[in-house]
């Protein structure tokens, strides 16, 4: 079967940046939907009429990833805000009470910097701001069910993490 929108690929990747560090390697076969929310557009595209067993490699500038950094999605809140064990790198659906009132609630923010007093978060997509380089494989290739179409999505996707970035 070849790849058509609205069926579902299963997939194994390199992820690597421009000067060839790898980012992201998915080892084990993972299911994602074609022409739904599991995937970038570019990789959507590329997949088309593509089988199991076919290899692809892509070069992706980041307004067809990740979007460019944005520095208006830094944030710098009060440290009271947030729990007492608190490490870079963790994420936060929304913003805790207390914060920035006008920041979006439908994205995730990473802490970046932690100071006695505040906390700086960061709401850009981890890989913002960065070219990729991905080395696909496709494993097998299906027909998505009528419910998987439905959600638009069997919630597997990497690609989208964060809301808005990358759509």
């Amino acid at each position: 079967m070849k790849i058509t929108p609205q069926c579902v690929v299963s997939l194994t990747w390199t992820l690597k940046d421009t000067l060839g560090e790898t980012l992201d390697e998915l080892d084990e076969p993972t299911e994602f939907l074609v022409g739904g929310h599991d995937l970038l557009d570019q990789i959507d595209e590329a997949l088309q009429g593509r089988g199991a067993g076919d290899t692809l490699e892509l070069h992706l500038e980041p307004e067809h990833a990740f979007g460019d950094f944005d520095d208006q999605l830094l944030y710098l809140e009060p440290r009271t805000c947030f729990p007492a064990e608190l490490e870079e790198g963790m994420a936060f659906e929304g913003l805790p009470p207390g914060c920035t009132a006008s920041a979006p609630a439908d994205r995730l923010y990473f802490v970046s910097e932690i100071y006695p007093e505040h906390v700086v978060l960061d709401a850009n997509h981890p890989l913002a701001g960065i070219a990729l380089r991905i080395a696909l494989k496709v494993h097998a290739v299906r027909e998505a069910t009528l419910e998987e179409i439905g959600q638009g999505t069997l919630g597997t996707g990497f690609f989208k993490l964060g809301g808005p970035a990358g759509d």
